[in-house]
């Protein structure tokens, strides 16, 4: 596993395992709390979360309050999909502002994304299954949700005709969010 880019948003790591391809196809070590800590991410990971999505669907950008806010490790196992990280730390330089990086089952890039951020994807392939490591547990009493097509954050998700929750539709617009972090 290596860094591969760090974003101009502090914190943000997008990681490439080391995938060992031969005649049956392949092997990678998809996490490995040892390499991780090595690399500066010393994150425990206590939750496996995967689902299935349709092309088109965005689901976002969702995140947790203390004290059940997370850390997420984040990839596509089959499909693609674009992935956005939004900065809800207050007294961060980048509050506000976003990043995104295209995660699929060809690159298989992973993406870590620590506390303090809002997520969410916009899928781009039929069927694309998405899968991610929470540092935290859920807790429905503690998430919380920004507005995905806010004019105010302005994040373009490479998406013509959305299908989104309406949970997702009923979300917080940014000028409203108090950030707890």
């Amino acid at each position: 596993m290596k860094i591969i880019e760090h974003s101009q948003i502090s914190g943000l790591i997008v990681l490439q395992p080391s995938i060992f391809n031969d005649a049956r196809g392949y092997f990678f070590e998809n996490y490995n709390y040892a390499t991780f800590k090595n690399l500066r991410i010393d994150e425990i990971f206590v939750q496996d979360n995967q689902s299935c999505s349709k092309k088109n669907v965005i689901r976002g950008l969702h995140f947790q309050t203390p004290p059940f806010a997370q850390a997420k490790l984040v990839r596509v196992v089959k499909g693609a999909a674009l992935d956005i990280a939004v900065d809800i730390r207050k007294e961060s330089p980048t509050y506000g502002q976003h990043f995104s990086v295209l995660l699929s089952a060809e690159n298989q890039l992973h993406f870590y994304i620590p506390v303090g951020f809002a997520h969410g994807f916009s899928v781009l392939e039929e069927d694309t299954i998405f899968a991610y490591k929470c540092s935290n547990f859920y807790n429905k009493d503690y998430e919380k949700t920004l507005l995905f097509n806010d004019e105010d954050l302005n994040i373009d998700w490479e998406v013509d005709t959305p299908i989104v929750s309406e949970k997702d539709l009923q979300a917080t617009r940014f000028k409203d969010f108090i950030s707890p972090f």
